[in-house]
């Protein structure tokens, strides 16, 4: 499975020292402390957001113990990432970090996969194979889209989960292990019809469940992603960028992100491909923003409700400043919240960013 979330890694000497910057009308440096909650050789996750604090903790919580945990979340967010840190927070450290996506292997051959095999076990099979529970001994074995695994291999998983023995393929000889397993996938398993999922795997899977937010119920932590990726890639590519400007960073908090960090990471590489100067500014028309005309007056009508008088209290102030959000003179600051806070406001009270609010002769909005 692709990186969800990044890691910490060496950057050329080019960049190393780059501090990116808002570009705005005062170039106000970004202030922006990442909750890097990460040791010796662990992988580096990146946020602040409440979510994921309660994520982590959790994560503290079961690591240092032997439970079998499924962490469910969608596609891109990280699952992956959450399990080495599990394993790398764990007694099991020094032991081996194994991955397998069920989806990835033919049915045919994930038998093999997870157990191995004896040499003649089957057509081709002309030595014998070592399967992931072997190479997983005294470490962690990470299945990856446990909802896709066949009925049929469900029983001997729940066996060699329970009394951590198997046989390989073909062979005869039990074999015992010691290792752990955690279990990912973006699928409601406790919903699966009967035929797709045993229960009493998935009752054994969910000791410990995990569930990943999606990143639109962190916009807190985009910020920092963006800014953190945006140095790396700047960094790997050897790019002379110092600064990313407001334009983009408020396009880029907007947006939903159905496909999470993942689809993040690769718009902001993107990016940072195609920009030519020090100012990252990316391709915005990308974005589904959209645009919002001039507020009809029954837009600010008065209010009946106390979110209706906060929704009209803001496109109020978003018409006074030009449509501009962020900056010394936008409307974040005018009504005393954090940027990220109004854009969260926004989007709960359906508030759509625009790029032109006021008359063509007004400055320029949106930023």
């Amino acid at each position: 499975m692709a990186a969800q979330a990044s890691r910490a890694l060496k950057r050329p000497a080019v960049n190393d020292n780059a501090s990116f910057e808002i570009a705005d009308v005062t170039s106000a440096r970004v202030a922006l402390e990442s909750d890097e909650l990460y040791g010796s050789g662990s992988p580096r996750i990146i946020g602040n957001s409440a979510a994921l604090r309660r994520v982590l903790g959790m994560v503290r919580i079961v690591a240092p113990t032997d439970s079998t945990v499924l962490i469910n979340g969608e596609t891109g967010t990280g699952k992956e990432l959450i399990a080495e840190a599990i394993h790398k927070w764990s007694g099991r450290r020094n032991g081996p970090f194994v991955k397998l996506s069920c989806a990835a292997i033919p049915a045919g051959l994930l038998e093999s996969e997870l157990f191995g095999h004896e040499r003649g076990a089957y057509t081709g099979a002309v030595a014998r194979g070592i399967g992931r529970f072997e190479r997983a001994h005294r470490g962690t074995l990470l299945l990856d889209e446990i909802g896709d695994l066949p009925l049929e291999l469900q029983p001997k998983l729940l066996r060699v989960i329970q009394e951590r023995q198997f046989e390989r393929l073909g062979g005869a000889a039990t074999i015992h292990t010691d290792v752990r397993v955690i279990c990912a996938t973006h699928r409601n398993l406790s919903e699966m019809k009967e035929g797709q999922f045993r229960a009493d795997l998935f009752y054994r899977l969910s000791v410990f469940p995990i569930e990943l937010p999606p990143l639109r119920d962190r916009p807190e932590d985009i910020r920092l992603l963006v800014r953190h990726f945006a140095m790396d890639y700047a960094a790997r590519m050897r790019r002379p960028m110092t600064a990313i400007s407001e334009e983009f960073m408020d396009a880029v908090a907007w947006h939903s992100w159905p496909g999470n960090v993942r689809e993040l990471q690769n718009f902001i590489e993107r990016s940072v491909i195609l920009s030519t100067g020090v100012v990252l500014r990316g391709p915005l028309p990308e974005l589904p923003c959209g645009t919002q005309e001039r507020s009809q007056p029954s837009e600010l009508s008065a209010p009946v409700t106390l979110k209706e008088a906060e929704r009209s209290h803001i496109l109020q102030t978003l018409l006074e400043t030009g449509g501009v959000i962020g900056g010394q003179n936008g409307a974040a600051v005018r009504l005393g919240l954090p940027r990220t806070t109004l854009i969260s406001k926004m989007k709960r009270l359906g508030i759509k960013p625009f790029s032109r609010f006021v008359s063509p002769g007004a400055n320029r909005v949106g930023a």
